[in-house]
Formats: structure tokens, C-alpha cells, sequence
């Protein structure tokens, strides 16, 4: 099983404290290298912050606010080898060109130096290139829940005090404004996840000399398990790493069926109906155990050992001749044989039908039909004996001495490829890859009916027609 990426995409209730955390030397041991957009400023977070956090509260929408979103990019070791700056600009101006949000990217190690990673936070909105301002023409009164109310009135306290939490705005002040585009909800799709995924995996690759060393994405229908994260302090950590390491256990035993030649659907079914299906159940009856999972996926990498070892698939055979070689030696002996028809023409057909020719011309005055006839003759043996030596001059001009032994070359491939294609299809038989058909002997025997009712019929019809005729 090749290796896969890791890409994260999380949202961010504090979008300027996360690009504080990821960027600030003094927050992190091993910061390489930081790049940001040319918007992106820290006066750029606070207003994407206080922007989303206003247009949270008036939806009314419960929960948190998130106000913008990050990627986790897992890098290869010999990332190292590269200049931190160029490995980070290079994956910030990826990402604003192809999406134009604004975005902070800084590249990390971490404690153990095991993880080579970027940290790239971007905004879900753009920047509006004229800001909407709205100014007040008379002082504005919120409460609060930071509603506006009509009069000042409805802010005060029972002594005439404005209440904690409301405000006044006054007249000419800006009272709202809008710096930003609504959020592109195409950034918490799955497609947009997806997407990003396979665009810094390609890019990943291009700096990755061995192809063997290569990633690729992980495809959630596909027979492998991935793997979890362990995230920083995670409390069930000890839960995660036996799980993944029961994963692991699959995704080899996997790899053994399918150099086994275990077929790719065979392993999905075993998937679905040991993994899938007993991991819902299992759910269904007694909720979400812990240590259930690994019992579910031990029992079913045994259920797939049984099959590799019942199945027992004998290796795929190999053909020990050039094909293509094959193919001219057949087409050469294509053109031996239309050589042959031709030959066979002249000497059953056309030569005795002009010795028969002559033979009918008979009288005293018919000599000079009688040598035109013979001439015709002559001729005739003459093209039948130079097309007889065209056949050694046909293997000739491919490489063959003589007839004799192209033939001798030619028949031994064949029975090579002819026994190469038994054993294939045999092979197809027994590992699934070609079911037999049973109803081609039925179908047969249906044509060879069909035609006996027709010969029938036509033997009626001739009959019945010399009963009128007479």
C-alpha cells in the first residue's frame, strides 16, 4: 500500500489568536519559516473577526462563530532539504491564486521533530474593493443583544442610566459597515476538501525525486482503511493508536490478497460485509464500545487470511514468445496461403478449363485457334510455376531461407500461443475473472432446431409446388 497524504481542514473560532499561535516565535519551538498574502495584515484578522462575529449575532444562529479556516499539510521528510521560505511562499501563493482569499501559512516542526507540517489559515471571504459604509443621520440606540431600538429611551435603566451592554452611536458616526463578501460556502463543502487535497498532493509530488516515494490521496471506497490523527493531548490516544494499528493490520493483510490475485471486489465485499456491516450492528446493539472496533477488524483480516489460503489462485501465465513477432509470423503465413488459394485456382479451375477448351476445337481449318488455345495453355503453366516460386521468395524477404522452415518456426509458435491461450482461460475460470457460459451449448442446439425447420419448411413448400404443377 502506497503512502497518503494528510491534509485537515478546521474551522476557527478565533481566527486572529490561531495566526497569532502558528506565527509568533515566541509560541512555537520550531518555526521555519512564515508567509503571508499581501492583504492579509493583522488589522485585515481583526476586521474579518469583528465582521463575522456581527453578522453571527444578527442571523441569530446558535453555536459558535467561525471566522475563518485552516489546513494542516503533512509534509515528507525531504521537504527539509528545501529553504523554509520558498516551501511556504510556495504553497501561500497556491493557495491565494487558485481561491483568492487572503492566508497566513507558517511551517513547523514539531517537539519530537517527526512532523513536518504548514499551518495555513485563510479567510472564507473576500475583500470588497469599496467597502460598504453606512454613517448615521440621527443617534443610533442598540440594546444589548446589540439591536437597534428606535428610541433612547427603550436602553435606559429605571434612574435614567443607559443599561450595561447597550450603546449610542451618534449622528454622523458610522454605524455599520461592510469590508467583506458574504462567505463562500464552497470552503466547507466536501468538493472544496477534496479538491485541496489532490492540488497540494500533485504538488507535494512534483518535489519528490523517488516515484515510488510518491503520495496519493486517500479514496474512501477503496479496500484500505485510513488511518486516524492523533491530535495534541488527545485523551484517547492510547484508543487511537491500537485502532490504527489494527487498521494497519488490514490494510497488509490487503496488500498480501491482491498480490495473492485475490480480485479488487472480492476484498471490497469482505470489506462491507466483515467491516461495515458488523461495525453497524454492533452500534445498533450496544452503542459505541471502545476495543469493539479492533475485536470486528481482527476477526475479519482472519476471514480474508482464510480466503487467501482457501483460494489458493495459481500465478497469471506467461506468454514465451514475442507477440508481435507472432503477428508478422501470421500475417506472412496470411499471404502463403491467398498465394496457395491462387495457385490451387490456376491449376484445379483455369488450366484444365483451357486444356478442355482444346480439346473441342477440332476440323482442318482450325490451326490457328488450335495454337492461340495452346498459347493460353503455355502461359497459364508459366504464371503457375513463377507464383509457386514466389512462395520462397515471400518467407525470403521476411528472413527465411525456405518455406520449410518458416513453417517449422511457425507452427511451433502457434502451438505456444495456443497452449498460452488454454492456460488462460483456464487461469479466468478458476480466479473469477471469466464465468463459464453455460447457455452457449443451449443456444446451439437452438440455431441447429431452427435450421432443421427451415430445411423442413422448404422441403414442404417444393413439394407442394410439383403437386400443383402437375
Amino acid at each position: 500500500m502506497g503512502r497518503h497524504s494528510f491534509i485537515r481542514n478546521n474551522k476557527l473560532p478565533d481566527v486572529r489568536g490561531r495566526v497569532d499561535y502558528i506565527s509568533n516565535p515566541k509560541r512555537q519551538e520550531y518555526l521555519y519559516a512564515v508567509y503571508q498574502t499581501g492583504g492579509a495584515t493583522p488589522e485585515f484578522w481583526k476586521n474579518l473577526a469583528r465582521e463575522n462575529q456581527k453578522d453571527f449575532t444578527a442571523s441569530g444562529t446558535k453555536g459558535k462563530c467561525i471566522e475563518g479556516r485552516e489546513l494542516i499539510i503533512a509534509l515528507p521528510e525531504n521537504f527539509v532539504e528545501y529553504p523554509p521560505e520558498s516551501v511556504v511562499r510556495l504553497f501561500g501563493e497556491q493557495f491565494h491564486f487558485q481561491y483568492g482569499v487572503e492566508c497566513c501559512a507558517a511551517l513547523h516542526h514539531n517537539k519530537a521533530k517527526t512532523n513536518y507540517h504548514i499551518h495555513l489559515v485563510f479567510s472564507e471571504r473576500e475583500m470588497l474593493k469599496e467597502p460598504q459604509v453606512k454613517i448615521a443621520t440621527r443617534n443610533m440606540f442598540y440594546n444589548e443583544k446589540g439591536k437597534h431600538v428606535r428610541t433612547k429611551k427603550e436602553i435606559l435603566d429605571a434612574g435614567g442610566n443607559i443599561r450595561e451592554g447597550c450603546s449610542i452611536i451618534p449622528k454622523g458616526e458610522i454605524y455599520e459597515s461592510h469590508i467583506f463578501a458574504p462567505k463562500k460556502g464552497y470552503f466547507k463543502s466536501k468538493a472544496f476538501t477534496k479538491e485541496v487535497k489532490e492540488t497540494y498532493t500533485n504538488l507535494i509530488n512534483e518535489y519528490i525525486k523517488e516515484e515510488a516515494e510518491k503520495l496519493s490521496v486517500f479514496q474512501p471506497g477503496s479496500v484500505y482503511l485510513a488511518t486516524k490523527k492523533i491530535g495534541k493531548n488527545n485523551p484517547k490516544e492510547a484508543e487511537i493508536k491500537a485502532d490504527n494499528a489494527a487498521r494497519q493490520e488490514w490494510n497488509r493483510t490487503v496488500d498480501v490478497a491482491l498480490v495473492a490475485g485475490v480480485p479488487e471486489e472480492k476484498i471490497l465485499e469482505v470489506k462491507r460485509t466483515e467491516i461495515t456491516d458488523k461495525i453497524s450492528q454492533s452500534i445498533r446493539d450496544n452503542g459505541r464500545q471502545p476495543g469493539f472496533f479492533r475485536v470486528i477488524l481482527t476477526a475479519a483480516v482472519k476471514f480474508l487470511m482464510e480466503y487467501i489460503q482457501k483460494l489458493r489462485i495459481p500465478p497469471k501465465p506467461k506468454l514465451e514468445i514475442d507477440i508481435q513477432e507472432f503477428k508478422q509470423m501470421e500475417n506472412l503465413k496470411y499471404r502463403l496461403d491467398n498465394q496457395l488459394k491462387a495457385i490451387r485456382q490456376a491449376e484445379s479451375i483455369e488450366l484444365p478449363r483451357l486444356e478442355k477448351e482444346l480439346q473441342n476445337i477440332t476440323g482442318f481449318f482450325k490451326g490457328k485457334e488450335k495454337r492461340e488455345a495452346q498459347t493460353k495453355i503455355d502461359n497459364c503453366k508459366k504464371r503457375i510455376l513463377k507464383m509457386k516460386d514466389q512462395l520462397k521468395q515471400i518467407v525470403k524477404e521476411s528472413g527465411y531461407p525456405t518455406v520449410k522452415e518458416f513453417l517449422k518456426n511457425y507452427n511451433k509458435a502457434y502451438e505456444i500461443v495456443a497452449e498460452y491461450k488454454e492456460e488462460l482461460r483456464l487461469w479466468k475460470l478458476k480466479t473469477g475473472k471469466e464465468q463459464p457460459k453455460p447457455e452457449q451449448r443451449e443456444s446451439v442446439l437452438e440455431r441447429l432446431h431452427t435450421k432443421v425447420q427451415l430445411v423442413n419448411e422448404r422441403e414442404h413448400h417444393r413439394r407442394s409446388r410439383n403437386r400443383d404443377s402437375r
